[in-house]
């Protein structure tokens, strides 16, 4: 009796054990294979490229050299894949190029690529041709936190990946103005990459974020450490932040506090693309709708035009989603440089002029980044308080370490020219001076 008594308490003592190890190791219970890439033997001396999708009827300088468009940049991806496509998918395709994309993504199987998909479409057919012969998992990001998932990323064989603000939606590759980047041969920044999309993996058909997580969806790197490599031959860091929150996994920088920190290592120039900026959230409570200030970015933007007079300019749109009180905001930043002489801010505010009560089909500037003198953040999300608290989303922090002695050519530099030209271009053809925009505002 005293011998099963021993058995009993051995058996429960190495379960507890089990449990123990499972929980403080993290193994992988919600983990996901990582192909055998590893922070020792991953690849750091990367290839980064700037792309694009410029509206048809947007015409650029002629002395401008345009950047590698969208379509291209996501068609050479798919060039380069041999063994995994991964992508998190938002909208579907529709207009010729999307199609062909998505004719592309059907053809993986027969070479050999495995194609996986996290999604928050649940009646997309697209989806459905594509679930014979792809893993899709399901988002549900409205049981987490009454949002939606607008991150947009691609990551081919666990070494090539694209960040941007263009999604699947066929108006990225028609009436939209995107930007974003493809990062090759950079298995360190796309293995912490593809720990993000194992977390949306994981989250597939469930109403609740687990209470133990994988190391494989641990950040490798962030905003306290983080990854020091080579981007076109010069010395740089660089990390991927996510949101909400709440989808922030351990060490997970979130993207508020990335780009507050871009922001914050600014010296001389902050330069802004958004489609909306407001400094708002709204929830919903007990029924009704209550709304707040949100004033993580408005707060650094202040701090860098008063107190450290950094020359700040703001590019966002002026569109049938606009605020109202869009302006309002906006109109505050601006007062805080009256009658100071090293403060600056610029606004630029796109219009519509033909915009129609129902129409979605008119070209928007969609970018979403800020690039400064010393580092650039590239997201998913508009300026938007609700966006960042709501909605899952993902940027990609670059800085560069030391300018180099050589003229050559950085990311950074790559990224202050084109946001030059749209603000050269936009604002001679088809935007007016903030106070104009201010005025026409007023009288809708």
């Amino acid at each position: 009796m005293k011998c099963q008594k021993c058995i009993a308490i051995f058996a429960l003592l190495c379960c507890f054990a089990v449990l123990v190890v499972l929980i403080f190791s993290s193994v992988d219970i919600w983990g996901d294979d990582e192909d055998g890439i590893t922070e020792e033997n991953c690849s750091k001396d990367c290839l980064i490229v700037l792309v694009e999708n410029i509206p048809g009827n947007l015409s650029l300088p002629r002395n401008s050299k345009p950047n590698l468009s969208l379509f291209d940049g996501l068609n050479t991806l798919l060039d380069q894949a041999r063994r995994s496509v991964e992508i998190v998918d938002t909208e579907h395709p529709s207009l010729p190029q999307g199609q062909l994309l998505f004719h592309r993504l059907l053809s993986l199987n027969s070479r050999g690529v495995k194609l996986k998909i996290a999604s928050s479409q649940t009646n997309s057919s697209e989806l459905k041709d594509l679930a014979a012969q792809a893993e899709i998992n399901f988002v549900n990001q409205t049981a987490f936190t009454r949002g939606g998932l607008h991150s947009s990323f691609w990551i081919v064989d666990r070494k090539h990946i694209y960040i941007g603000s263009a999604d699947m939606d066929w108006r990225s590759f028609s009436k939209r103005k995107e930007l974003g980047v493809m990062v090759y041969n950079c298995s360190c920044l796309a293995l912490d990459l593809h720990r993000v999309f194992s977390f949306y993996r994981q989250l597939h058909d469930r109403d609740y974020i687990p209470s133990i997580w994988s190391k494989r969806v641990t950040a490798l790197y962030g905003m306290h450490g983080a990854l020091g490599l080579q981007l076109n031959a010069t010395p740089a860091t660089a990390y991927v932040s996510t949101s909400p929150e709440l989808f922030c996994a351990k060490d997970r920088t979130k993207d508020v506090d990335a780009i507050g920190q871009v922001i914050q290592s600014a010296h001389t120039f902050i330069f802004i693309s958004v489609t909306d900026y407001l400094p708002l959230v709204s929830r919903s409570f007990k029924g009704a709708s209550v709304t707040r200030y949100w004033s993580p970015i408005d707060d650094v933007i202040r701090e860098a035009m008063v107190l450290r007079g950094v020359r700040v300019r703001l590019l966002i749109s002026f569109w049938k989603k606009t605020h109202p009180l869009t302006f309002n905001f906006v109109t505050s930043l601006q007062s805080l440089c009256v009658q100071l002489h090293n403060c600056s801010l610029e606004v630029v505010s796109e219009r519509n002029r033909k915009e129609k009560k129902n129409d979605n089909q008119l070209p928007l500037n969609h970018n979403k980044y800020v690039v400064t003198d010393s580092a650039a953040y590239i997201g998913n999300h508009d300026w938007v308080g609700s966006d960042f608290v709501k909605n899952a989303g993902v940027g990609l922090v670059m800085k560069i370490k030391t300018r180099s002695t050589e003229s050559r050519v950085t990311i950074l530099d790559q990224l202050k020219a084109a946001y030059e030209r749209d603000w050269t271009v936009l604002n001679l053809f088809v935007f007016c001076s903030f106070f104009y925009k201010l005025k026409v505002y007023s009288l809708i």
